[in-house]
C-alpha cells in the first residue's frame, strides 16, 4: 500500500464517522447561512506571483512542523503579508488538521479559502463550503477519471474553485482533459513522498496558456518563486517554508509580486 493509498483509507473511516454524527441533509441545509463563495481567480491571473498560504501542523514526510496553537491568528498574518488565498489542511490523522480549523481562519480573513485534503465524496465538498471554504483540492492520483469528474462537477456547483493536482505526465493529460482551469504541479510523489524538484518544469508545458498553473512543494524562498515563475508558475503553494520561518507575514510579503 502506497502513502497516498494509506492516507486515503483513513481519510475514509474519518468521513464515515461525521456522515454517521451528521447526514449529508443537515450539512448542506447550513449552506443557507454561508456567505456567497469569494473568486481567487481574478487575483491568481494578475501579474507576478500569487501566493496561497497554508495553515499546516504536520506533514507525513517531515512530522511536526508548527503547533499553530491559533490558526486565525496565522491566517490574519498571512492575509496582511499580501496572501492571494489561504489553505487550510483539514486532515487529521497525518496533517493534525481539522474543519475547526477552516471555520476558526474563516472568522479572522476575507481572503479566498481552500479546503486541502483528501478529497473522495461529495459530503466533504459540501462540508467544505459549509465550513466557508471557497476553493476546494481534488488530487488526480487519488480518484479514478469518472470520480473524478463527478467530483469537480460538484464542487464548481457548489459555487466552489477547484484546484486539481498533478503529479506527473498522465495525470496532467487527465486534469487538462477535465477542462480544469486551475492545475497544481506537485513536486512531492505522494505515493513514495520523494520530492524532485524538475517536476514543474516538466509538466507545464503541457497545460495550456489559458489555464492558470500552481507550483507547489518544495518552494521556501523569494528565488524559489522566482524560478518557478520563470517555468510558468502564476501561483505558489506555500506550507512548510511559512508556519517555521518564524515570521509568516513578511515571508508572504516576499514571495508575493516576484517576477521572472
Amino acid at each position: 500500500m502506497s502513502v497516498l493509498d494509506d492516507i486515503v483509507a483513513g481519510v475514509r473511516i474519518d468521513l464515515a464517522r461525521r456522515e454517521a454524527a451528521r447526514p449529508l441533509a443537515e450539512v448542506r441545509a447550513a449552506l443557507a447561512d454561508v456567505d456567497p463563495p469569494r473568486d481567487p481567480m481574478p487575483h491568481f491571473g494578475g501579474a507576478g506571483s500569487s501566493v496561497i498560504a497554508e495553515v499546516k501542523r504536520r506533514s507525513p514526510s517531515k512530522g511536526d512542523l508548527a503547533e499553530i496553537p491559533d490558526p486565525a491568528e496565522l491566517a490574519a498574518a498571512y492575509a496582511r503579508g499580501g496572501a492571494a488565498a489561504i489553505s487550510v489542511l483539514t486532515e487529521e490523522r497525518r496533517f493534525g488538521g481539522s474543519l475547526a480549523d477552516l471555520v476558526a481562519v474563516r472568522t479572522a480573513v476575507d481572503v479566498p479559502l481552500l479546503r486541502k485534503d483528501f478529497i473522495v465524496a461529495e459530503y466533504q465538498l459540501v462540508e467544505a463550503r459549509a465550513a466557508g471554504a471557497d476553493l476546494a483540492l481534488l488530487i488526480v492520483a487519488a480518484l479514478d477519471q469518472d470520480r473524478l469528474r463527478a467530483l469537480h462537477d460538484t464542487a464548481r456547483e457548489l459555487g466552489l474553485t477547484v484546484l486539481v493536482e498533478v503529479h506527473d505526465e498522465p495525470e496532467t493529460e487527465r486534469a487538462v482533459d477535465l477542462g480544469a482551469e486551475l492545475i497544481g504541479v506537485n513536486a512531492r510523489n505522494l505515493k513514495t513522498l520523494a520530492v524532485d524538484q524538475t517536476t514543474f518544469g516538466r509538466l507545464a508545458p503541457l497545460i495550456p496558456d489559458d489555464r492558470v498553473k500552481v507550483a507547489e512543494s518544495g518552494i521556501n524562498t523569494p528565488a524559489d518563486v522566482a524560478g518557478f515563475v520563470a517555468q510558468g508558475a502564476s501561483v505558489m503553494l506555500v506550507g512548510e517554508a511559512l508556519v517555521t520561518g518564524g515570521d509568516p507575514e513578511t515571508a508572504v510579503r516576499n514571495m508575493t509580486g516576484v517576477l521572472g
